[in-house]
């Protein structure tokens, strides 16, 4: 067995479960982050990142055994290593521009470390090309190796979905792609063995491993707007959506997801801007028509409602997960946010509830925090991530407290006990 010793640059969401499945196979892991809270938390046995099943105890045993610390020097910790994992989240504006500066300044702090032999993998999804033509260029401009000669360079995207990261690094092929043919050998060897044999399936190139993320997410986003497509047309003609949806795909041929009132977080919305961002004119067209449906949802949502209460304008509405999912702390390109700008432009008062959220957190996206104990008074009701802790709502007290009308945004409770609560249902396509 090859003896790899790993460096992890970046240990967020992803890359401090990265770091501890890498401990769990036996290998010495330093995890480097420019934050030195998160950096003190690691060294102490303990995971800054919640709601991750297994993380907890893993960041602890691998502490506990010498096979994890952490660090803020990201050149000292390459310097002592022989494979490098760059996790560092790519940030994206509103407008889903690329801001590579995070990910530009962990890869100069590789370079100044980076030694003869050393193995360089990306895992941050990018743009196809980027591994090749930025980072590789980037990393021989500071160290004075060459990618491919005296190092070796590749990308494999992570694959994994928050809350369930353990699961998904065993039963998902790990897919790699390297500048040459042998960066490509040995990334699938590291992984191999640092995966503790998960299947790794190589690709022709880095190019062609980058390109497999964004077709991944692209392809849900479309398929989505698809579902959305579905849901407003069986709506306009009083059908059940989910109930038609559901006999399509029990033919195998089919393959339709959920309708919803919003598609958020760092993936989904944000990809597939990095291939349609860099296309030319005719290309990635349904991929551009696909993002323009899924961020109208949350608007057609709002018109429903607002035809169901004769406007909404004074209206004060209640706004159940202010997180882009279910169970998962994560406001990025949420539609609770959405919701909330929209509902303010409306004239509306939009009132957020979220257990995973304090009310100073709420407050600071411009809406009231609400408590389900002590309820106020409402109008309407949204459900928008539908949290395990929603599954007991009292609907009776909701309605007691003035509301009228539920929209389920995501189509996730039961209709009839709503309107059992003398209150009016209203489902995205239901």
């Amino acid at each position: 067995m090859a003896e790899f010793t790993v460096a992890v640059v970046g240990l967020g969401k992803i890359g401090l479960p990265l770091a501890a499945r890498f401990a769990q196979s036996g290998l010495r892991v330093t995890g480097c982050d420019i934050n030195p809270d998160v950096v003190a938390e690691v060294n102490a046995g303990r995971s800054h990142v919640k709601q991750e099943s297994g993380l907890e105890e893993a960041v602890a045993s691998a502490v506990s055994q010498g096979l994890l610390r952490a660090t803020t020097d990201t050149a000292s910790a390459v310097r002592e290593s022989n494979v490098v994992v760059v996790i560092v989240p790519v940030v994206v504006d509103e407008e889903r521009n690329v801001d590579y500066r995070g990910i530009d300044a962990a890869t100069r702090a590789v370079a100044e470390g980076l030694q003869r032999g050393t193995l360089v993998l990306y895992e941050t999804t990018l743009p196809v090309g980027t591994t090749r033509t930025r980072f590789g260029p980037a990393l021989e401009g500071v160290s004075g190796l060459r990618a491919g000669e005296d190092f070796c360079l590749a990308f494999s995207p992570e694959r994994v979905y928050s809350g369930r990261i353990f699961r998904d690094l065993e039963q998902y092929p790990k897919v790699v792609g390297g500048t040459t043919p042998e960066c490509t050998r040995r990334a699938a060897e590291f992984y191999r063995v640092a995966l503790g044999g998960a299947p790794v399936m190589e690709m022709q190139d880095a190019d062609t491993a980058e390109l497999v993320k964004l077709m991944e997410t692209t392809y849900r986003d479309v398929n989505i707007a698809l579902a959305n497509e579905f849901a407003r047309f069986a709506s306009a003609r009083g059908l059940p959506v989910d109930q038609a949806i559901a006999a399509a795909n029990s033919q195998p041929f089919s393959h339709i997801h959920r309708p919803g009132i919003a598609v958020g977080g760092h993936c989904i919305p944000v990809y597939p801007y990095f291939l349609i961002n860099y296309a030319g004119e005719s290309e990635m067209n349904l991929p551009r028509l696909s993002r323009r449906i899924n961020d109208d949802m949350a608007h057609w949502a709002l018109q429903r409602l607002s035809q169901e209460l004769g406007g909404l304008e004074g209206k004060r509405v209640l706004v159940l997960g202010l997180s882009y999912r279910e169970n998962v702390k994560e406001p990025i390109f949420s539609g609770g946010v959405r919701l909330i700008s929209l509902l303010r432009e409306a004239g509306a008062v939009p009132l957020v509830n979220d257990p995973l959220f304090t009310d100073d957190e709420i407050a600071a996206y411009g809406a009231v925090p609400a408590s389900l104990v002590d309820l106020p008074a409402i109008d309407a009701a949204i459900v928008q991530a539908y949290h395990n802790r929603y599954r007991d709502v009292d609907w009776h007290a909701l309605a007691r407290s003035g509301c009228s009308v539920v929209l389920d945004g995501r189509n996730s409770i039961d209709p009839m006990a709503v309107r059992a609560s003398n209150m009016t249902y209203l489902g995205m396509g239901r």
